[in-house]
């Protein structure tokens, strides 16, 4: 028997492992990896965010959150209205700013892809929870990107058990 795992609105995970595992990370990109910087944000009650993690990861040495390669998150949200609503307002957000917007597979789901010349952001809901996945630009070859960032949110919203 093969077990596939399946995207579930879940409850925040307590760590990065519990969202993507570094070793997994590094095979998908290529490159070895640190364990990365974990940021737990605080709820945010005027968008109606009750929690929030990001796992920075491939962050060079001597310099900031900014510079990881790598950003996958997860956000939980007091309802589904306000989480499908978060998504929709980065999304048209991004795309006054000049993104490019794709809508891509992420497993049974859909998600959207945000292309800038910078970098990448793969975002989409699913019940109460956020997915985001963001990957500097040429992090990946162009047509190894959108599968592989699409892997990294659905395993993101994968409930892991330890």
């Amino acid at each position: 028997m093969t077990r596939t795992p399946v995207m579930a609105d879940r409850p925040l995970p307590e760590g990065c492992e519990m969202i993507v595992p570094t070793e997994q990370v590094a095979q998908a990109i290529g490159q070895e990896l640190p364990k990365p910087t974990e940021i737990i944000g605080i709820p945010e009650p005027s968008i109606a965010r009750t929690g929030k993690i990001d796992c920075y990861h491939g962050i060079p040495a001597g310099k900031g959150l900014t510079d990881a390669i790598l950003v996958i998150g997860v956000s939980t949200f007091a309802d589904d209205a306000s989480a499908a609503q978060r998504i929709a307002e980065s999304t048209e957000s991004e795309r006054r700013d000049g993104a490019v917007v794709t809508d891509v597979e992420v497993g049974k789901q859909r998600g959207t892809l945000l292309s800038t010349p910078v970098e990448h952001i793969l975002i989409g809901s699913l019940g109460k929870s956020t997915f985001v996945v963001r990957a500097k630009a040429g992090l990946l070859p162009d047509d190894k990107l959108p599968a592989v960032m699409s892997g990294f949110a659905v395993q993101s919203m994968t409930q892991q058990i330890s």
